[in-house]
């Protein structure tokens, strides 16, 4: 058996409630050909790095499989029949990663304060300036 990360993106007008039945539908096809699915995140509603059959965003979804090639061939063979499958991708891996995918921890760090925010430290670009010279005699010279 081989381990494979398999993302799809549903289509944006459908609800998340029918995503999760969508992935439950695949995770079956997988169960039923001898794989198993050890993980599914759902990345929610995300924009679209570009047009895709004139969607601009989509449902993401992340399945861990670990399976046969026939396993994950049916599993494509049933995205491409199904109509709210916009996309999708699987790559094969050496191990499953073990917690929450780098989308997910990153979507955690989203609702923390920016660097400087709450910091009076920051130094102000223009407060140590001096004025610059070359103005000031250029500007005396034209009241002359």
């Amino acid at each position: 058996m081989a381990f494979y990360e398999h993302i799809f993106i549903a289509r944006q007008d459908i609800q998340p409630q029918q995503v999760e039945a969508i992935s439950k539908d695949l995770t079956q096809i997988v169960e039923d050909n001898g794989g198993k699915v050890t993980k599914t995140e759902q990345w929610g509603l995300r924009s679209l790095a570009y047009r895709i059959k004139k969607y601009k965003k989509g449902h993401y979804v992340l399945l861990n499989i670990d399976g046969s090639a026939d396993a994950v061939s049916e599993l494509e063979r049933n995205e491409r029949l199904h109509e709210d499958v916009v996309r999708f991708m699987t790559i094969r891996v050496d191990e499953l990663e073990e917690g929450d995918s780098v989308v997910v921890r990153s979507r955690d760090r989203e609702g923390r304060p920016t660097r400087y925010e709450g910091k009076d430290s920051r130094p102000n670009r223009f407060e140590n300036k001096k004025p610059d010279s070359n103005k000031t005699e250029s500007s005396e010279t034209a009241a002359e």
